[in-house]
């Protein structure tokens, strides 16, 4: 089986922040390969920042061709929203069935987890991969030494999209933030200006 994580966001700038996490968690744990999986806009609410999915997976795909273990992924872009990661996960589990698939998720969504649509069948069957947030608090008691979350101990990345958008907007240069190789084709494109 080959072990594949799954590192969920709408990568609205991809920026070097999501590539050393991507990264760190396909160095250093039992994954082989780490998927962006680019979370597609939701219909029903048009934000003014949020690029096309096709540009946003235009990013990410620029951004991981240099890393052999980090593959772009648009699985959600075909499933009906609004969407739910178990949909995913399973839809996944069609399409890959030899692939072993695990969810990468900042510690600050274990509070809301229980919320999740099947959290206790996405628990069972898949597992979390956790890293760390400043921002979060302990890890909540019910979740604590469960056998299928696994803390990780990878780099606390302080770089937000939105801040990245804001400075875009104010002229202000961002390159250093972003993948070269997307920072150019957002350049070009005049994204968020």
């Amino acid at each position: 089986m080959k072990q594949v994580g799954l590192f969920f966001g709408s990568f609205n700038p991809i920026h070097v922040g999501h590539l050393i996490l991507a990264n760190h968690f396909a160095e250093h744990t039992a994954l082989e390969e780490v998927w962006l999986v680019v979370t597609p806009q939701n219909p029903f609410k048009v934000k003014q920042s949020m690029l096309d999915n096709r540009q946003r997976l235009e990013l990410v795909y620029r951004a991981c061709e240099p890393y052999p273990k980090l593959k772009p992924s648009d699985i959600e872009f075909d499933l009906p929203t609004p969407n739910y990661t178990i949909d995913t996960l399973v839809r996944l589990k069609e399409k890959y069935p030899s692939h072993q698939f695990t969810l990468l998720v900042g510690q600050d969504n274990l509070f809301h987890f229980h919320k999740w649509k099947n959290h206790d069948i996405i628990l069972k069957d898949y597992g979390l991969l956790v890293y760390p947030r400043k921002s979060a608090e302990s890890i909540p008691e019910a979740l604590k030494n469960h056998p299928k979350i696994v803390l990780v101990a990878a780099p606390e990345i302080n770089i937000s999209s939105s801040s990245i958008r804001t400075q875009i907007k104010n002229g202000q240069n961002i390159r250093p933030l972003m993948p070269p190789e997307s920072w150019q084709y957002l350049d070009e494109m005049n994204f968020y200006k």
